[in-house]
C-alpha cells in the first residue's frame, strides 16, 4: 500500500458516476484474480471485464501497481472488521473456544476473498502486494495479541507478542494451500491446524485446558 496506507489515486471520484466506475474497476480486478491470478491483472485486461475504455481507469490509477493498492486496502478493511469483532467477542466473554473461532473466522475470509489470496500468493513478485500482506498479518496478529492477553489474564510479553505472529504465520500459510485454485489441501485439513494451534495455545496458557 501506499505510504499514508490509502490507495494511490490519482484524484478521488466525486461523482456518482465516477465512483461507480471505479467500484466496477475494482470489482473486475477482484474477478480476474480470483479467477485467473495476478499474471492475468492488467489495466487493458481490467478495462475489457469492467466494460469500460482503458483510459477511464488511467483518470484515477497511474498504473497496475495503485490498482493492486486499492485492493490491498479494501482487502485489508475486511480483515480489520473481522478482527476487530473477534476482539469485541472476546472481551465479552463470547469466545468460548479462542482456536476453533479464531482458524473458523480466517477461513471465512479467505473463502470470501478469492481475490486476496490470488493477490497474497503473487506477493514475491511485487512490492505493492509484499505491502499488503505484510499489512494483513500484521493488523491480524495486533488482534489476536489482543485477545491472547485478555483471556490469560496479564499484559503481553515477548512471547505472547512472538506467539500472536507465529499463529499468524502458520495459519497464512495453511489457508493459503487450501483455498488456492486447484489446491489438493480439503477442508479436513483445518482440522488438523486446529489441532496444531491447540497444543501451542495449551503450551501459552500453561498446561490449561484449551479453549476459551
Amino acid at each position: 500500500m501506499s505510504e499514508a496506507g490509502q490507495p494511490r489515486l490519482r484524484r478521488q471520484p466525486q461523482q456518482a458516476r465516477s465512483r461507480a466506475r471505479v467500484e466496477a474497476v475494482l470489482a473486475a480486478a477482484d474477478r480476474i484474480l480470483a479467477q485467473e491470478g495476478y499474471e492475468a491483472l492488467t489495466m487493458r485486461r481490467v478495462a475489457d471485464e469492467a466494460g469500460v475504455p482503458v483510459g477511464s481507469i488511467y483518470q484515477f490509477y497511474p498504473d497496475k501497481g495503485a490498482v493492486v493498492d486499492a485492493l490491498g486496502q479494501q482487502y485489508l478493511g475486511n480483515f480489520k472488521v473481522a478482527i476487530d469483532g473477534l476482539v469485541e467477542r472476546a472481551l465479552a466473554g463470547e469466545l468460548p473456544d479462542f482456536v476453533d473461532t479464531v482458524v473458523d473466522e480466517y477461513a471465512d475470509l479467505f473463502r470470501r476473498q478469492a481475490g486476496g489470496v490470488a493477490l497474497w500468493s503473487g506477493r514475491h513478485v511485487s512490492t505493492e502486494l509484499a505491502r499488503a500482506d505484510e499489512a494483513s498479518n500484521a493488523l491480524v496478529a495486533e488482534g489476536l495479541r489482543r485477545i491472547m492477553e485478555y483471556l490469560l489474564g496479564r499484559p503481553a510479553d515477548a512471547r505472547i507478542e512472538r506467539a500472536a505472529r507465529m499463529v499468524v504465520w502458520v495459519a497464512d500459510s495453511v489457508l493459503s494451500q487450501v483455498f488456492r485454485p486447484g489446491a489438493q489441501a480439503g477442508p479436513e485439513t483445518l482440522d488438523e491446524l486446529k489441532a496444531m494451534l491447540r497444543v501451542y495455545w495449551d503450551d501459552l496458557r500453561g498446561g490449561a485446558t484449551a479453549g476459551g
